[in-house]
């Protein structure tokens, strides 16, 4: 069983929502429709749990690459992609 703050998974790969709000939001059905499309959701609710965790995903990732932006990362003047490769097989 993997525990994470707020969802719990079990061996059957369900999820228990241990912290959840209840929302009544007015959505164009256009928009539902289109995510339970491309989210591919059990129902509505999974659909919608779905769409909104890529949407965080994806603003982690803008916002990460905005830091990279603002400070480029740097490498030491002899790095090689092989040696930090064996480095990491080491561990």
């Amino acid at each position: 069983m993997i525990k994470t703050p707020q969802i719990m998974f079990d061996k059957y790969d369900t999820i228990s929502y241990f912290n959840r709000m209840k929302v009544t939001a007015l959505i164009p059905d256009t928009i539902i429709d289109e995510v339970k499309k491309y989210s591919n959701g059990k129902n509505i609710t999974d659909s919608l749990m779905i769409a909104l965790e890529d949407w965080i995903a994806l603003q982690k990732l803008k916002n990460l690459n905005s830091l990279v932006l603002e400070t480029p990362l740097s490498f030491e003047r002899n790095f090689s992609a092989e040696k930090a490769r064996k480095l990491n097989q080491k561990r």
